[in-house]
């Protein structure tokens, strides 16, 4: 009861009300727990009274936990006497029973021995130890310690027998909801989707739970039986909702683990030098203005992404994070679906995590990165100094100007960042500390006797990460439970024929910005309307005679370009023939709207103008009812500002020329290309990529719905003949 009223006071955040009151609290749970004896370490129901138990344990450590993350202090050594606890008390099988010795292991004991470890794991970090001869200790970790040791076993437990529809080992099931509620904590706090290959706590955890819902009461009741309490409705449902809400939370970020090839074997051990960086990132953005209130970060095996599955579970999150200071060892097949995760919206952050305090410079690591950019794209891209006016360093606060990031741009944006040892410089009392060791180092509530400047190095970090994921997220992670859309382009492109076939205009403004873009578009009109389209692309220059013999052309791009005499009449003369012209500005891009409104005025000697809302196109008789669609506005152009945008449900807009009757050119001077390919950011001026592959489905298909030959054959295919 103690330690869950710290819980709630510390998640009301009323500090001037409730500090004092979680300080007395604290103080009354350190002084229950057990100083001596067999029981040491542990707390039960008496206070001090020599007894103690695995649950009552874990309970307090959650209350204390929260007590110091609410800023009042713990001492170190009631952190010392619990790990040591639950280290000796963990049984030979890696798991944990009620009692030190006593009775087999269980589910709900082995979440609770993982989510303590890893409490007291974070909590027993010696920032006095942040310096090694008056510098930055950013050297990692030196082997795994032996609490990392007891959860590796753990997880081999859990690997072994966890279920999400029993408390494994409990004899009939009984605490089963208990076992959830800690199941949940167990998962996000050791940054594990998966336990062992197979096992997807959440997802199944979630499908089991609802499907056991009262329908008529809403309430979740556990098995019952002796010591079943979580057979109560209100504590029952009290323990799924835990789970179900807190598993629910977003993964921003997937930290990658691979091989590093050395004396001719792999070694799988140097990924992981700074154990709490991206966990500590992702806490820190949790509740910050704007981001959600939970975000989470977990870790996905390079080595065990397979060819089917790999892409998918990649994009359960935004951003790949990559860390260390030697080369990662990565296949050619491992490189194609990172591409993959790539093409498909990804987000890769690499950050060289080298110091010279410790003798490595990161060398091996920055020439491994340059090797897989070029490998990645093939040698298309390459990876250069971010400009000062990148958003990325305004993407949350304005960065300070000595702050080095490289990157590649493919496509709408830069879809790979990184941050070199020296991504901030080396400062000249601590030395030269890679951004991801001032990560590790952070602490929600920093220690009072830290050092100022080490305190001001590690709030130079955050930022620095805090902006890199602001621009590749816009700060909207994905779902949980959405099932990340995988296209299979292969496929796709392996229509020998199809009913419609669109080409791609080639230009000097930037024609390609979004290569994938038609052929999204038109995977997604052949969901819509049944196999209507070949998603094979051609590219033609508007002076190209093949132009007739597409029904639609497509354009967009990012910057400046001028037509020839001879582009402005056959595009003049296709349009007067019943052609369409699809156009959009990759990312509401200033220059090309200005370059297209000027020639496209200059071909037909008519200006573009905005289509009425009540108009068929937008209408669900077309396709999709869209006449409210979602559209991000950038807000402010104020390099020394922070990148913000506004994601508002508005009237799309959309303005064309008419030509006999017709729409001859559909235009957009927000992005739609850039949202199809997922590969749109804060700063990019147009419609949420759901809206904008609807937006332009209605464009083709009332494009073709002005011939009636193609009304008939959109629908109805099966009239369609040799």
């Amino acid at each position: 009861e103690v330690a869950l009223m710290i819980s709630a006071l510390a998640a009301a955040k009323d500090g001037n009300r409730d500090v004092p009151r979680i300080r007395k609290l604290a103080d009354k749970l350190q002084k229950y727990q057990v100083r001596g004896g067999p029981n040491a370490g542990m707390w039960g129901y008496g206070g001090e009274q020599g007894s103690g138990d695995n649950s009552n344990t874990q309970y307090a450590i959650l209350g204390l936990r929260d007590a110091a993350e609410a800023g009042v202090p713990v001492q170190r050594v009631v952190w010392e006497r619990a790990q040591e606890h639950w280290i000796a008390a963990q049984a030979n099988d890696g798991g944990w029973g009620y009692s030190r010795g006593g009775g087999g292991a269980t589910g709900s004991m082995t979440v609770a021995g993982i989510s303590s470890l890893s409490i007291t794991t974070r909590m027993l970090r010696d920032h006095t130890r942040d310096l090694r001869n008056g510098k930055l200790d950013c050297c990692g970790n030196d082997g795994q310690s032996k609490a990392q040791q007891s959860l590796e076993r753990a997880y081999g437990w859990m690997a072994r027998n966890g279920s999400a529809k029993t408390n494994p080992g409990a004899g009939g099931g009984i605490w089963y909801l208990y076992y959830m509620y800690g199941l949940e904590r167990a998962g996000r706090l050791s940054g594990k989707r998966l336990f062992g290959p197979d096992f997807d706590w959440y997802r199944e955890g979630a499908e089991h739970l609802l499907n056991g819902q009262n329908a008529g009461t809403g309430a979740f009741q556990g098995i019952g039986g002796r010591g079943g309490w979580d057979n109560e409705p209100t504590i029952g449902t009290s323990f799924a909702l835990l789970f179900l809400s807190k598993g629910l939370s977003p993964v921003m970020v997937n930290k990658l683990q691979y091989p590093v090839k050395t004396a001719g074997r792999l070694d799988r051990d140097l990924w992981d030098l700074q154990h709490d960086d991206a966990r500590n990132l992702v806490d820190h953005v949790s509740g910050l203005d704007k981001w959600p209130k939970l975000v989470t970060a977990q870790t996905v095996d390079l080595e065990k992404l397979t060819e089917k599955q790999g892409v998918y579970d990649l994009l359960q999150a935004p951003v790949l994070y990559i860390t260390g200071r030697e080369a990662p060892h990565v296949s050619d097949r491992q490189v194609e679906i990172l591409r993959k995760y790539v093409e498909q919206g990804g987000f890769v952050f690499a950050v060289n995590g080298g110091s010279s305090v410790c003798g490595e410079d990161g060398a091996a690591f920055e020439a491994a990165m340059y090797e897989l950019v070029d490998r990645l794209f093939e040698k298309e891209a390459q990876l250069v100094p971010l400009p000062p006016e990148h958003p990325i360093y305004r993407a949350e606060r304005r960065l300070p100007d000595d702050v080095e990031l490289r990157g590649v741009d493919y496509g709408c944006r830069t879809v790979f960042v990184y941050a070199p040892k020296n991504a901030l410089p080396p400062h000249a009392q601590l030395g030269d500390a890679p951004v991801c060791c001032m990560w590790n180092l952070w602490q929600r509530q920093q220690p009072r006797d830290r050092r100022i400047e080490v305190k001001i190095e590690i709030e130079k970090a955050m930022a620095v990460g805090v902006n890199v994921l602001a621009y590749a997220t816009g700060r909207e992670p994905p779902v949980k439970l959405a099932t990340p859309e995988v296209a299979d382009e292969k496929g796709a492109n392996e229509i020998e024929r199809g009913y419609l076939q669109i080409a791609k205009i080639r230009h000097t403004g930037g024609w390609d910005a979004a290569p994938r873009a038609l052929s999204r578009l038109l995977t997604t009109l052949n969901r819509t309307v049944g196999n209507t389209a070949s998603t094979k692309q051609k590219v033609l220059t508007f002076s190209d005679p093949s132009v007739f013999n597409y029904p639609v052309l497509y354009m967009h791009g990012r910057n400046d370009f001028r037509l020839n005499e001879s582009e402005r009449k056959q595009l003049k003369l296709y349009l007067e023939r019943g052609g369409l012209l699809f156009a959009d500005a990759c990312c509401g891009a200033p220059t090309f709207d200005a370059s297209f409104r000027t020639e496209i005025e200059k071909a037909l000697g008519k200006k573009l103008e905005r289509i009425p809302v009540d108009h068929e196109i937008f209408s669900a008789r077309i396709g999709h009812d869209v006449r409210k669609v979602r559209r991000r506005a950038p807000l402010g152009d104020n390099p020394n500002r922070p990148l913000d945008a506004n994601v508002e449900e508005v009237a799309p807009i959309l303005e064309s020329i008419t030509i006999g009757g017709r729409m001859a050119v559909v235009y957009s001077k927000y992005d739609i290309s850039c949202a199809l390919e997922q590969q749109a950011s804060v700063a990019c001026a147009g419609y949420v990529p759901e809206d904008a592959a609807k937006l332009a489905v209605n464009v083709i298909l009332f494009g073709l719905l002005q011939d009636a030959d193609w009304r008939e054959i959109v629908e109805d295919p099966t009239s369609v003949t040799d």
